[in-house]
């Protein structure tokens, strides 16, 4: 077995895997004895000898969390929200955090997200070690290539459909906001509901509302937040058929936390939290 990196260079043939697989861009050549190869999962088996070498590139990791900690006062002194968390998220994975209420899920995904800050660890995000930046640098890195969908939508209530989805891409300085938040309604579903305010919609509309909204920039990855914790079941079923079709259409990396097992079992990877804890 040989290793390369992006540029050809040989790497030693007695790197151990482990060390590779934590460098994004790092690609595994399997080499000389093959008649088939398989996406290298930390096992190889080998066949017969044949004269063409394929390459093998490890998918690029979106999110790194580690050893995160929050911890926050209270009446009966610190109270530990999330413990030494530790995982990784690849491009266009699709993953759920579940556990139950008071188990940290919410707190985990916005230090993830970068809407809150870590008492203890650090968090990569697309490259980015964002736990040392500021919020207004955080809020760059989210304004460009992450999107966020809430339980309870989260919309301006005084704006339209149309207007709330425009707002940030008229924050980033697009020329083509109001084209751009129309064609996302229209993706949604949400054609004739385009000069609609929040109170004139319903709860399963607001929601495609907010997920236009956290679509419209193309982020890289999506963090939902309980997506269908406010709606009924038929309406439930839709979002989630609707936040399924975004991640693979437009191949966006999605992490959300729910309690419906039904939806978290359609990811490709489950993460369980309990008192904060990883199991």
């Amino acid at each position: 077995m040989l290793f390369s990196n992006n540029e050809g260079q040989e790497l030693s043939m007695f790197t151990p895997y482990p060390a590779l697989k934590l460098s994004p861009k790092i690609t595994i050549v399997l080499a000389g004895e093959s008649n088939s190869f398989e996406e290298f999962t930390g096992t190889i088996t080998v066949s017969k000898i044949v004269k063409t070498t394929k390459r093998y590139k490890l998918k690029d990791l979106i999110l790194e969390v580690k050893n995160i900690t929050k911890e926050v006062n209270s009446p009966e002194g610190t109270l530990t929200i999330v413990q030494d968390v530790n995982l990784s998220i690849t491009e266009g994975d699709l993953v759920s955090l579940v556990g139950p209420s008071g188990s940290g899920k919410t707190t985990l995904l916005a230090i993830m997200a970068g809407l809150d800050l870590p008492s203890q660890g650090s968090v990569n995000l697309l490259g980015t070690e964002i736990t040392s930046l500021d919020e207004d640098k955080r809020a760059q890195i989210r304004g460009q290539d992450v999107g966020f969908v809430f339980q309870s939508f989260h919309l301006m209530p005084k704006l339209s459909a149309i207007d709330n989805v425009m707002l940030p891409l008229e924050i980033s300085g697009s020329d083509e906001a109001q084209t751009k938040a129309k064609e996302a309604l229209i993706k949604v579903g949400l054609e004739k509901r385009v000069q609609h305010f929040p109170t004139q919609l319903s709860g399963g509309e607001k929601q495609r509302v907010a997920i236009a909204r956290a679509m419209v920039n193309e982020p890289k990855i999506l963090f939902a937040d309980e997506p269908t914790g406010n709606l009924d079941k038929k309406s439930s079923s839709a979002i989630t058929d609707l936040l399924f079709s975004v991640n693979e259409q437009m191949q966006t990396t999605l992490v959300l936390v729910t309690h419906d097992l039904v939806l978290a079992e359609k990811c490709k990877k489950v993460y369980e939290l309990s008192e904060g804890r990883l199991l």
